[in-house]
């Protein structure tokens, strides 16, 4: 990424990091170099974990949040289910309902191959994000349910610490 995107994107988020950031406590007083960055983000849906990783070092832990049915492979679009398999982190939106979200490559070939084989589409746009930006429910719902269409939804202070510690294009595992 560009320098000058960097900068674009640190003047646009600043409020809203600085806000996160004094609410997430395992970052609290740390400087931005004492923040290890991830290779890799593995997601354990039955446990509802997200765990960042540096090589086979633990960087972080968090709640997840999963689709409305949760249980099973994502197999077509208005499915509800978060997929399963290995897939990259492919871009970031800042405008997105959902407080930061950051774009999975679903679907891979073997999706796009079972969802032909049935002719059925495979669906897109998942993402990891945070609460929505305007909420129908009180912040409990969002906090103790799977709510998303098969996305991965986090509280919005963890999703300010692996929006930090992440780039694209690095691995993530979801497993059932």
């Amino acid at each position: 990424m560009s320098t000058q995107i960097q900068s674009r994107w640190v003047k646009a988020l600043f409020p809203a990091f600085t806000v996160a950031a004094c609410l997430a406590g395992p970052l609290q007083g740390a400087r931005a170099e004492e923040i290890a960055a991830a290779d890799r983000v593995v997601v354990h849906k039955s446990e509802h974990k997200l765990y960042l990783y540096d090589g086979s070092r633990l960087l972080g832990e968090y709640k997840v949040q999963l689709g409305l049915s949760p249980t099973g492979q994502k197999e077509r679009e208005h499915d509800f289910r978060t997929p399963e398999g290995r897939y990259y982190l492919a871009r970031r939106n800042v405008r997105s309902d959902f407080f930061l979200a950051i774009q999975v490559s679903y679907p891979n070939k073997e999706d796009e191959m079972r969802a032909r084989k049935n002719r059925w589409a495979p669906g897109g746009s998942i993402m990891i994000h945070g609460f929505p930006n305007q909420p129908k429910h009180p912040a409990s719902y969002y906090q103790s349910n799977d709510w998303t269409d098969g996305c991965i939804a986090l509280s919005n202070s963890d999703m300010v610490e692996v929006w930090m510690r992440t780039q694209d294009n690095i691995p993530i595992d979801i497993y059932p």
